[in-house]
């Protein structure tokens, strides 16, 4: 399993996250300013989401100047990616900790990111670890899942498995795909956990069905080799295919682990299986066309 399980592309906070949030809590005096900020944030939140930078950017400047801690994180969204503005990490990173230190979690969770990165601050792993855990704290998803690998490799924190299997569990029941897959590799490799296929099988394929393709090669894996389920090549290879879809770069081990499998099967077997992979590609589909394999 060592070579076929994978935690690639599943942790730490390589996606900023941006807060679609109708729910406010505003710094600000008196309803009347309340009610304004809320209509001048959800107006830039409407233009952000339809492309239109430049308008979102007149709103939120504004705002997160006067201190409004969620225009502060957008606003280090649109630096760290260079959307309305030119990107500067630097800035981003000024913007995050702004609403960082109010208490904003996806912004905790996004300057821990920054830290992880060494993204306009020098790469300090405790300072990532640091601002996870206030955002797991409160419940980010996203951050529970970046602290439990930061647990499991041992980056600002001592390595401990179990603590890991801890924070990956919350982020998984919560639906985070990366977590979700991550547990099924704690399970599939006894880490923090009694080794247990069955369970790992489980939570790769809540991942895979949620369209992760390291979840889905992982499930390729256990279905080729048949741990914690009856062997199926066939069903293997449509499950790597889907994943090479999902995800054609070169880091992804599915298109290697298709080709090889691929010579063992023969090519009314190859038919078989590239037709499943359209059927777990239809939505909500998945679990029916992975079910009629079983």
């Amino acid at each position: 399993m060592k070579n076929m399980l994978s935690m690639k592309g599943t942790g730490y906070a390589l996606r900023l996250l941006l807060l679609f949030a109708s729910l406010l809590f505003l710094p600000v005096a008196g309803q009347a300013a309340s009610d304004d900020a809320a209509r001048r944030f959800q107006q830039g939140l409407s233009a952000y989401k339809e492309g239109d930078y430049a308008t979102a950017l007149r709103y939120w400047r504004p705002l997160a100047e006067q201190g409004h801690a969620l225009a502060q994180n957008q606003l280090g969204v649109m630096y760290a990616n260079g959307r309305g503005v030119p990107q500067d990490f630097k800035q981003a990173v000024a913007w995050y900790r702004k609403a960082a230190e109010q208490g904003v979690a996806l912004a905790q969770n996004n300057l821990g990111g920054m830290y992880h990165e060494g993204q306009g601050v020098p790469q300090d792993f405790k300072q990532a670890a640091a601002w996870f855990r206030k955002a797991a704290e409160q419940g980010v998803a996203g951050a529970q899942n970046n602290l439990g690998v930061m647990y499991e490799r041992g980056l600002g924190v001592p390595q401990d498995f179990k603590e890991a299997v801890a924070w990956f569990r919350k982020a998984a029941e919560q639906g985070h795909a990366g977590a979700q897959n991550n547990l099924g590799v704690s399970y599939a490799r006894g880490r923090g956990v009694p080794q247990d296929y069955k369970q790992a099988e489980a939570w790769f394929r809540k991942a895979a069905e949620q369209g992760l393709a390291v979840a889905q090669n992982n499930l390729g894996s256990m279905y080729e080799r048949g741990l914690g389920v009856v062997s199926n090549k066939v069903l293997a290879y449509a499950l790597y295919n889907l994943s090479a879809a999902t995800d054609p770069s070169e880091e992804n081990e599915a298109t290697r682990n298709r080709e090889r499998l691929s010579e063992e099967l023969t090519s009314a077997e190859i038919a078989a299986a590239q037709a499943l992979t359209r059927e777990l590609m239809r939505p909500g589909q998945f679990g029916r066309a992975l079910g009629t394999w079983w």
